[in-house]
């Protein structure tokens, strides 16, 4: 079975990055689906505190499992400059050393979830009401989370040697098997909250082993061999110095949703299920712009490995334009039906008033994440995931914390918390514009060198 065909080093570079982004794009709206079925499937069936249980948990299942995955998606780059230069015994290397560090990972988060739920829910004033389920709910998520990190793992492989079929077909499959589980465990066997939980992890490990499967038949450089998973030394700086930035950069983003859920908890439950619901809304509405961003990140990432300037500048131009002209249109369609798209999770009127008010403030601004993203994730596939990073984590975590936590004080109010993104979007996205502004005329002016010298 052949995996490695899907160079994006040649050819029209529209077609590339397109044809690549669609299966990405309806991958992770069924992989939003997962997120979003429990809290359709248990605010319908069991209630708004329920909704609030599940909706809750989402900013810190985010923070602990997003930093894994980033680190997944950012050593997918490595393998996709490896793949674009023809490197073709360190991708193997590469191949088996991030299989190795997932195992790992996954076994550790399983732990950490299990062991510190109860802690970390008391942190994030979780109001007593709705405490037992809601650390039911994260303990048995976390119990299973190895297949949700396996699964990212051998998806980033997939994805870096331009292969986004496989991972959107199982995404499919595993979304469908979610939802009947879901409608199963809470409709027929009349279970609880927990049991939404545990039809996420089953569908999610039946993903990861669909695709460890198409890995282990797949031909060299990308194929899997089980006996061979283990830490190359040689491959872990570079895993580790695009990984771990983008690890980062989800963490960061975890931490201060985590720290703002807390300010929103402390307004009750239906805050709680308002904001919790908007929150899965605008998951499905920013699924073009990620998507996106990890088509172009492959894209800038096997094109820099190839050594092609003028192709990186004019890829990172396309991506970015037709992700915020996405967003823009989006936005729109949200700001004019939220109180209908608010009332699929739940009919409590303020738990709809609520998460409507929070998408009128937000849904304007949605081309300004697009930009972020997008832009973050070419200077990561370019070979400078350090900078952008930072961006990341100066502006959406230091700033936001900081100025919510001030404005708290002044400004106790649920909307306070509303418009805190949409400042610190515009702030990261004018700070990458302005960078890769100068990244752009850098890799003009370089390719106009190049062609000088060849002249010569």
């Amino acid at each position: 079975m052949r995996t490695t065909k899907n160079t994006m080093t040649s050819g029209s570079i529209w077609k590339a990055i397109t044809f690549f982004a669609v299966p990405l794009i309806i991958g992770n709206f069924f992989q939003q689906l997962y997120n979003a079925a429990d809290s359709l499937i248990v605010g319908n069936l069991l209630g708004e505190n329920a909704l609030a249980a599940v909706s809750g948990t989402s900013n810190l299942i985010f923070l602990l499992v997003g930093f894994i995955n980033g680190i997944s998606l950012g050593a997918g780059v490595v393998i996709a400059q490896a793949f674009g230069a023809a490197r073709f015994r360190d991708m193997r290397h590469l191949v088996h050393t991030l299989v190795a560090f997932g195992m790992a990972a996954g076994l550790f988060l399983t732990a950490f979830g299990v062991l510190f739920t109860p802690q970390i829910l008391r942190w994030m004033n979780t109001p007593t009401d709705i405490f037992a389920e809601t650390a039911q709910y994260l303990r048995v998520y976390f119990a299973g989370s190895l297949g949700l990190v396996i699964y990212n793992v051998l998806a980033s492989i997939l994805q870096a040697v331009g292969n986004s079929r496989y991972p959107l077909y199982f995404l499919v499959l595993s979304s469908v098997v979610n939802v009947v589980l879901d409608v199963a465990f809470i409709s027929l066997c009349h279970w609880g909250v927990w049991s939404a939980a545990a039809a996420t992890v089953i569908s999610q490990l039946l993903s990861a082993l669909l695709c460890g499967f198409v890995l282990c038949r797949a031909s060299a450089p990308c194929h899997l061999s089980l006996r061979s998973i283990r830490f190359h030394a040689h491959c872990l700086r570079p895993l580790a110095v695009y990984g771990f930035p983008s690890g980062m950069q989800n963490c960061v983003i975890g931490l201060s949703n985590v720290v703002i859920q807390s300010h929103i908890n402390l307004f009750g439950p239906a805050a709680m299920a308002g904001c919790g619901a908007y929150q899965k809304i605008e998951g499905f509405c920013l699924i073009p712009v990620m998507s996106l961003a990890l088509a172009l990140a492959t894209f800038v990432g096997q094109n820099t490995g190839a050594r092609h300037p003028l192709r990186v500048r004019s890829g990172m131009g396309f991506g970015l334009a037709l992700s915020m002209i996405l967003a823009g249109l989006i936005g729109v369609g949200v700001f004019l039906w939220r109180d209908e798209l608010m009332a699929v999770f739940s009919t409590d009127a303020e738990v709809i008033r609520l998460g409507a008010d929070y998408a009128r403030v937000a849904a304007p601004f949605y081309v300004l994440p697009a930009c972020t993203h997008c832009l973050a994730a070419a200077f990561r596939g370019a070979g400078r995931p350090l900078f952008a990073m930072a961006i990341i984590l100066i502006c959406w975590c230091v700033v936001r914390v900081g100025t919510l936590s001030t404005l708290m004080t002044f400004f106790p109010t649920i909307a306070t918390i509303y418009w805190i993104y949409p400042a610190t979007w515009t702030l990261s996205s004018l700070t990458f514009l302005f960078a890769w502004w100068n990244m752009a005329s850098s890799l003009r002016n370089g390719h106009k060198k190049a062609a000088i010298r060849g002249g010569r």
